[in-house]
């Protein structure tokens, strides 16, 4: 089943004194990259974070933002006084250095960040994470329920693409021998209406040897071989539980390059048009490709 990178879930939950709120939103890229947004005072979580994080997913830009809010008494809150001193410091210095008269209240200080901090210290944040991983693994859960929604949807269109390119290419391979055909039927009326104004004979030989060449400069049955075989394979890896978006970007790279082989070395008119709608569907699917973990 195919997933995709794309998606975005949400938790929330509250006892008597903390409030716990997770999102999570994800997006495509070729790596695993993690973003994280922590409430101040805990910004000790992020390696544990991380670590659920990277067992649910495996690609994308994730960002995972995490709100914790202490519902308790006020005594919780402490006044960082060292912090606090170093501001007044250099505000008292700055309006020395730039004559300025303009008063500057403790109350304008207390906003600064690090002045007011939670009373948690590191091993009561450490306490409070599995109170907040069950959060972060219901929010994960939304994502995933999201992200297999549309996979679900690619598949259907991913599918539907293939589906095209292998009737254009069964055409092809009905059209490719008669190419041949024809070219000998032309070749000898050619031949035959040019060296009658001179009197000339040409053997059958000769005709043979030319449409040997000719059949050998626009033989494609090995392109259309391997490329029925990269249709089954695509069809193959969307069925993996896990990780097919690497093997899905690469298989569709090798059928883009058999299509354009199967386009350049045949001179039919009809194989031209089909190996357009063929590059057009094969495109849809690079495209779509892009999103899938």
């Amino acid at each position: 089943m195919l997933l995709s990178m794309t998606g975005f879930g949400e938790a929330r939950r509250q006892d008597k004194d903390l409030a716990i709120a997770v999102e999570v939103r994800a997006i495509n890229n070729r790596y695993f990259k993690l973003n994280t947004r922590l409430s101040e005072g805990f910004a000790g979580l992020e390696p544990l974070v991380e670590g659920v994080v990277r067992t649910h997913l495996r690609r994308g830009t994730i960002q995972v933002h995490l709100r914790v809010e202490r519902l308790g008494e006020s005594d919780q809150y402490h006044i960082n006084e060292v912090v606090l001193a170093h501001y007044f410091e250099q505000v008292n210095q700055f309006q020395k250095r730039h004559h300025s008269a303009e008063q500057v209240s403790i109350g304008d200080l207390l906003a600064l960040p690090g002045v007011i901090n939670e009373g948690a210290a590191a091993g009561d944040v450490a306490q409070v994470w599995p109170r907040i991983e069950p959060v972060l693994l219901e929010a994960l859960s939304a994502l995933g329920r999201m992200r297999a929604e549309e996979g679900t949807a690619m598949t259907t269109d991913l599918t539907a693409n293939l589906n095209q390119i292998a009737e254009e290419l069964t055409a092809i391979q009905l059209r490719a021998p008669l190419v041949v055909e024809a070219y000998r039927t032309r070749l000898t009326e050619r031949l035959t209406k040019l060296l009658a104004e001179y009197d000339v004979q040409v053997g059958p030989t000769d005709i043979i040897r030319e449409v040997g060449l000719f059949s050998e400069r626009s033989d494609i049955s090995e392109e259309t071989v391997r490329l029925a075989s990269h249709i089954e394979q695509f069809r193959a890896c969307m069925q993996l539980e896990e990780g097919a978006g690497r093997k899905l970007d690469f298989v569709t790279q090798e059928m883009f390059r058999e299509t354009n082989t199967i386009g350049s070395k045949s001179s039919d008119v009809e194989i031209a048009h089909r190996v357009v709608e063929i590059k057009t569907a094969v495109e849809r699917i690079r495209e779509m490709v892009q999103n899938v973990e």
